[in-house]
């Protein structure tokens, strides 16, 4: 049983995957990794959450080397990657579409 306190803490865990994928020169996956900061242990399993798809595609192409470090940490942790979806105001993304017409133009004022 694995339990999220002192040692291991999720972003504990997860900045020794970072480390390890750093000394095994997995150089793509280490920065991909480096800036990550949304893990938590979610009973026997490692969740780590992103929004890029580009980043989440790459961890999922490097989910073995991932796994493996959790292995090196003597963890028998499960990994689940998880992409994260942002949700957008649509008052904003008329903003951009203007923005992107108008130009100079738009001129928006704020409620304040």
């Amino acid at each position: 049983m694995i339990t999220v306190s002192g040692s291991n803490s999720a972003k504990n865990i997860w900045g020794k995957v970072v480390l390890y994928l750093k000394e095994r020169k997995f150089v793509a996956l280490h920065v991909a990794c480096g800036d990550i900061t949304d893990v938590k242990i979610e009973g026997e399993t490692l969740v780590v959450r992103v929004k890029e798809g580009m980043i989440y595609d790459m961890l999922c192409e490097g989910k073995r080397e991932i796994e493996s470090a959790l292995r090196w940490q003597g963890l028998s942790l499960s990994l689940k990657i998880e992409q994260i979806e942002e949700k957008t105001d649509p008052a904003d993304e008329d903003i951009a579409k203007l923005t992107s017409s108008l130009g100079d133009y738009l001129k928006i004022y704020g409620g304040e």
